[in-house]
């Protein structure tokens, strides 16, 4: 089960940190993804991290805005967001996946939290 938290409104150029919550011992062997759906989108990749956290990967309108972590100790993974802009406006899920790999896939995430609502106000 993954319960995400974290979401909010801010201005823009802000920044929140999303976490994800994940119950059961075996989070730290899963690839973790953060994926997000504006209004009448679709659901699409924002970032991901490997199973030990050294390979991560970016949709490329967050690079360097983005940064994703985990903490395999306390079964979270993170989303730091800064320089918030209203084009990232959505609701944010995270995703585990089985293969411990930091991918870009929708498909191949098996497990989603119920998501959490992010609003950048211009």
């Amino acid at each position: 089960q993954l319960v995400e938290s974290g979401g909010g409104l801010v201005q823009a150029g802000g920044s929140l940190r999303l976490s994800c919550a994940a119950s059961g011992r075996t989070f730290s062997v899963y690839g973790m993804g953060w994926f997000r759906q504006a209004p009448e989108k679709e659901r699409e990749f924002v970032a991901a991290v490997s199973w030990r956290g050294g390979i991560t990967q970016y949709t490329d309108s967050v690079k360097g805005r983005f940064t994703i972590s985990r903490d395999n100790a306390k079964n979270t993974v993170y989303l730091q967001m800064n320089s918030l802009k209203p084009e990232d406006t959505a609701v944010y899920y995270c995703a585990a996946r089985l293969d411990g790999q930091a991918g870009t896939r929708i498909n191949d995430y098996a497990s989603w939290g119920q998501g959490t609502q992010v609003t950048v106000s211009s």
